[in-house]
């Protein structure tokens, strides 16, 4: 690698609002974070998926063999 063209690659802190932080390395200077995967409801299991309209039984019917 050429000398003096690369930026620096240091150790910083990932801090997430529900407190969380982590430890990585990159190029920018400390990160904070709005939600991480350890609140984040994807990830916790506290999501829902809502079919509020019925999109999926209306595709079917539309599509449906006749």
């Amino acid at each position: 690698m050429k000398e003096g063209i690369h930026p620096d690659y240091k150790e910083v802190k990932i801090a997430c609002a529900c407190g969380e932080t982590i430890t990585t390395r990159s190029t920018s200077k400390d990160i904070h974070l709005d939600i991480c995967s350890k609140c984040h409801p994807f990830f916790t299991g506290k999501q829902k998926i809502l079919d509020a309209e019925g999109r999926v039984e209306k595709f079917k019917k539309k599509y449906a063999k006749k």
